[in-house]
């Protein structure tokens, strides 16, 4: 297992080195004349990038200092974004490069010539135009004394010019320069607007759920879904604000955190975590972990989330009069000894009344389905957060994101309100979902 875990680790190791020299070499060497200051510095930019980026995780993961965890997180996180556009970019600058080069050769006059034959001709005609120039007046060309050929005597002759790529751009630099550029323009744009979208805070998204076992009386009924915050040394106090403040002007009837609300300790997050006190709805606030919980410490955060105003739900449910409430831990807690309890939650409940179930993560919902459950609320996938990491998503989770249904027990996943890493989504924004349920009796 450990072997496996080493080379596993190796490949990794391997594959990032490997993409991040392929990304220098076409966006530093390839745009360079040659070796100077440009050159070394965008090596050095490639070298403290990903040293940063692993920095970030392995300083989150264990519990470093929390002031350290903020210095290195926000250039770290953003280097793992943009080296993965970027990256992306310049692959696509490779099936565009041939076309560009047709171009510029045909604007070189459509002779045919293959770009290499049309850059040596093209400093050929510059050199000969250097040597047809006259020798300014007062600056005789008087050949040194040891030069001059006596009679009878061969002249030596006139070296020919060595053709230099100093001469002028060559059109292969010139492609290269407009190629990298272009993908370093595209993946800094891409990430930017990705992290302008995370720190805007969520956007609110309904959905009606009709319960084929909800009373009339409870038609209607709104839970605002709140998951993946992720507070942490990137988004900190001022995001949990916004958070807030959207999630109250939906006016719920219940408040659901279904997992991932921070990453770090009590200590170091309880003046970060401290306006989710101020959430507010008719029915109160409810919490469930997710996995993140556990890497910060599940215990102590389940005691403090009671003492800001939440209700943690950990293998328990609550009647809510319309129907039932159940939470469960998450599977991660299994490590902990602290797992999911289905039995527990929901085993000896009265089955002709509708049940709503909190589960971090989407793969519960096949123990919700055993024990007949109407509805699950989930979080976990972000819905990929950054694509194409989706398409990854997907495949481990039953649904990504989005209400399905599963037998009788419906399943809906929120893409998260937060982010987790790189502060950026693409083609995953956040949101804040209100599950509206609907009684199919009304």
């Amino acid at each position: 297992m450990v072997v496996a875990f080493v080379l596993i680790a190796l490949f990794v190791l391997g594959a990032l080195a490997g993409l991040h020299y392929y990304a220098w070499r076409r966006l530093v060497r390839d745009t360079t004349a040659g070796p100077g200051w440009v050159r070394r510095g965008g090596a050095v930019v490639f070298a403290v990038g990903p040293v940063l980026m692993f920095a970030a995780l392995v300083a989150e993961r264990t519990g470093a200092p929390f002031l350290l965890q903020q210095v290195l997180a926000w250039p770290g996180f953003l280097w793992m974004a943009f080296a993965l556009y970027l990256v992306l970019a310049l692959l696509v600058g490779e099936v565009l490069r041939p076309v560009l080069r047709r171009l510029l050769d045909r604007r070189a006059g459509g002779r045919g010539e293959s770009a290499d034959v049309a850059e040596v001709a093209e400093a050929a005609e510059v050199m000969a135009q250097h040597a047809a120039e006259p020798v300014p007046a007062g600056k005789p060309d008087i050949p040194a004394p040891d030069s001059v050929p006596t009679p009878g005597s061969t002249p030596a002759p006139t070296p020919t010019p060595t053709l230099t790529p100093s001469v002028a751009p060559t059109r292969r630099l010139i492609l290269a320069r407009v190629v990298g550029g272009a993908a370093a323009v595209a993946a800094a744009g891409v990430v930017g607007n990705g992290a302008y979208g995370v720190l805007r805070g969520p956007k609110v998204k309904r959905v009606t759920v009709p319960l084929a076992r909800l009373p009339r009386a409870a038609h209607g009924f709104r839970i605002a879904v709140v998951s993946d915050v992720h507070l942490g040394p990137v988004l900190g106090r001022g995001f949990a604000e916004r958070v807030v403040e959207i999630v109250n002007g939906t006016q719920p009837d219940l408040i659901a955190v279904v997992g991932d609300l921070v990453d770090g300790s009590v200590e170091d997050l309880a003046s970060t975590v401290e306006p989710l006190s101020r959430f507010r709805s008719r029915h109160g606030t409810y919490f469930v972990t997710g996995n993140h919980e556990y890497f910060s410490g599940a215990e102590p955060w389940v005691e403090h989330v009671r003492e800001i105003g939440m209700r943690p739900l950990a293998n328990a449910r609550v009647e809510l009069g319309a129907f039932d409430l159940a939470g469960v831990n998450d599977i991660a807690g299994e490590n902990h000894g602290d797992g999911p309890d289905y039995a527990r939650a929901l085993g000896d409940r009265d089955r002709s009344r509708a049940a709503v179930l909190l589960a971090h993560q989407p793969v519960m919902i096949h123990e919700a389905v055993r024990h007949g459950v109407d509805l699950q609320l989930s979080g976990h996938t972000h819905g990929g957060q950054l694509w194409p990491g989706n398409f990854v998503a997907d495949a481990a989770n039953p649904t990504l994101a989005g209400l399905e249904r599963y037998g009788d027990t419906q399943l809906y996943v929120s893409r998260g309100a937060g982010a987790w890493g790189p502060p950026v989504r693409v083609g995953a924004p956040s949101d804040v979902t209100v599950v509206e349920l609907a009684s199919k009796q009304a």
